[in-house]
């Protein structure tokens, strides 16, 4: 079970802060004039945290715009911090911006919806006693700067948006650390080398020397035991694999999603042979690349058969219901035979990464787009991507960034040059932060750089994406002169022509809902004998094109009023799962290499 809600650097002792909270709106935002964070008064209304309260799991189902909201709550903590020792306190994500005191000592803030953060709280402590902890949080839903993703600004949800989610959504947690303590790691595969790259961010700079030692473990092998020594903040090492030099050992060792092989780590800071601090982490080893128009994992053309991921659910929203959802979430997408998810417009609890790591789906990362274009939104847009990028990168499903999606916040890319900028620049910034994936200046249209060219077509039939599609010269005009959606899908002169062509939204097929019901699709059938064969043509029209490397089908399951999932809203399947992942998993004919792992399936199957 991935219950630790940051799985990447683990330390077995964490006190979970989830639960009743006090809570207060503050629409006239009086409540820092008011001293609310030293009184207890204005918090008469309980909410259960980490659920925002527009969701019913909240407690509240308050759906009213609410531009600062308070929290408070006394805890007793599991254990006080010793001599030497620290307390820190851990948010998930707190939506959009949040301040926070303890013992009415103000902690600090932080700007961004999807990020974590976390503050030193020793000095704020009551030894011995009850701790309060408060949080304000501002969300100003009708600011259009500021990376919302599919948030509605209006009372209710209409055509693609869905209710606010304000405050707190992910987990709050504490944890006692050394002075001198381990903050942050970070892991790069390198598979050519047999080796990952272990980046250490100690929590600030040691008096004398210290050891880290790292130990990479497959069940009870020891595939690397390396230590080394620094006086410096941060570290970065290269640990050799010996065992994945060997071409027949690396099929064991490396990560697929068919074989999502994952090297336990700890790691531990010492010095002079006694252990300061010990955490445990995971590393995925695999590669990505793109190359001769197709996507490459492990050096091999993968086709990607990825679905569009909402992760919204109709009880609470942006945060998951429970654990457990988390993992069902992964679980469903692969039993429909899909190999990767597209997050769409939002940053997910990293859990869900880890079960994408652990299961073997593969994901493209999204960050929530703005609505407006200004040097504000590009200064937050910057801030909370780069926050994305290093909370994630050493997530092996991870393989692909996409910082923008269909112009959203850059509406006018065509004609206007800095937004064109901000694309190409928010592009590069990705390569200079993480190198080892491909990313995508725009998903959808209007590329400026992409190392993928992401097309979003909602053709209703399967015929009209086989004509669009069918080959070279086809994807050549669509490339040109005859985009989907009536916008340009390539600005000005790339660089690299030739790159992957994947059809990032495809499908959005709704079963017409009943009278009196509302719903939002791209394209209605009215049985379920309907959509099970339109999806069939558009898949397959897609896996009959010799170029295409890949489709995103929209969508995983229906959310607020779009019912054009595969699953309801409440992750019932609309098709068999077994007739969804018979037509999706067909060999594409733009990797040849699927045919023959088919048949020798087949012929191990048939001896």
């Amino acid at each position: 079970m991935i219950d630790h809600p940051r799985p990447l650097l683990v330390r077995p002792h964490w006190q979970d802060l989830s639960g009743p909270w006090g809570f207060a709106t503050d629409d006239e935002d009086r409540g820092l004039g008011l001293g609310w964070h030293r009184d207890d008064g204005p918090f008469t209304r309980t909410i259960t945290v980490p659920y925002p309260p527009e969701s019913e799991l909240s407690g509240l189902r308050d759906t009213d715009p609410h531009p600062v909201v308070w929290y408070r709550r006394t805890l007793a903590l599991d254990r006080e911090p010793g001599p030497g020792e620290l307390l820190l306190l851990h948010f998930g994500a707190v939506d959009y911006r949040a301040r926070v005191w303890v013992n009415g000592v103000f902690l600090g803030g932080h700007e961004g919806g999807h990020t974590p953060f976390s503050f030193d709280v020793t000095d704020a402590l009551v030894p011995g006693g009850e701790q309060v902890v408060v949080v304000r949080a501002e969300d100003e839903c009708d600011d259009a700067t500021q990376p919302r993703g599919k948030q509605d600004w209006r009372a209710e949800p209409h055509d693609i948006w869905y209710h606010r989610t304000t405050g707190i959504w992910q987990p709050v947690w504490a944890e006692v650390v050394p002075g001198l303590h381990l903050r942050a790691l970070h892991w790069t595969p390198d598979v050519p080398g047999a080796a990952a790259t272990l980046e250490v961010e100690l929590s600030r700079t040691p008096e004398t020397p210290v050891d880290v030692h790292v130990v990479l473990t497959l069940g009870e092998e020891v595939l690397a035991d390396q230590t080394c020594r620094t006086h410096a903040r941060d570290g970065r090492w290269v640990v050799a694999v010996p065992a994945a030099r060997h071409q027949m050992e690396q099929a064991r060792l490396l990560w697929t999603p068919e074989r999502p092989t994952l090297l336990d780590a700890r790691v531990e800071l010492s010095r002079d042979g006694q252990v300061i601090d010990a955490v445990t982490s995971y590393v995925g080893l695999r590669s990505t690349a793109v190359r001769d128009g197709r996507f490459l994992l492990n050096g091999q053309p993968r086709f990607l058969r990825l679905v569009l991921a909402q992760n919204y659910w109709p009880g609470s929203h942006l945060a998951a219901p429970g654990q457990d959802a988390l993992r069902r979430e992964v679980e469903l997408a692969k039993e429909l035979g899909f190999n990767g998810v597209r997050i769409h417009q939002k940053v997910e609890d990293p859990r869900f990464l880890a079960w994408c790591d652990r299961l073997g789906m593969m994901v493209w990362s999204e960050l929530p787009s703005a609505y407006e274009y200004a040097p504000r939104t590009v200064e937050r847009l910057t801030r909370e991507w780069l926050e994305v990028v290093a909370r994630d990168r050493s997530h092996p499903s991870v393989v692909t960034w996409v910082p923008f999606n269909e112009s959203w916040g850059v509406w006018h890319s065509l004609d206007v040059p800095e937004q064109r900028h901000a694309t190409a620049a928010l592009y590069h910034l990705t390569k200079a932060l993480d190198g080892t994936r491909p990313v995508i200046s725009n998903d959808g249209w209007e590329h400026t750089e992409s190392d993928i060219w992401g097309l979003h077509d909602y053709a209703p039939t399967g015929a009209s994406i086989r004509e669009r599609y069918a080959d070279r010269e086809a994807i050549a005009r669509v490339l040109s002169d005859r985009p989907p959606a009536r916008r340009v899908a390539l600005l000005g002169e790339p660089a690299q022509r030739g790159r992957p062509v994947v059809l990032s939204e495809i499908g959005g097929l709704s079963l017409r809902p009943q009278a009196g019901e509302s719903w939002h699709g791209y394209a209605t059938v009215t049985s379920t004998d309907e959509l099970a064969e339109e999806f069939r043509q558009i898949v397959d029209a897609v896996l009959d094109s010799v170029e295409l490397a890949g489709f995103c089908w929209t969508q995983l399951t229906d959310t607020e009023q779009e019912t054009n999932g595969l699953l309801t809203e409440d992750r019932v399947p609309k098709l068999p799962p077994e007739t969804v992942r018979r037509i999706l998993t067909r060999p594409a004919r733009s990797a040849p290499a699927e045919a023959i792992d088919a048949a020798r399936r087949a012929a191990r199957q048939d001896g």
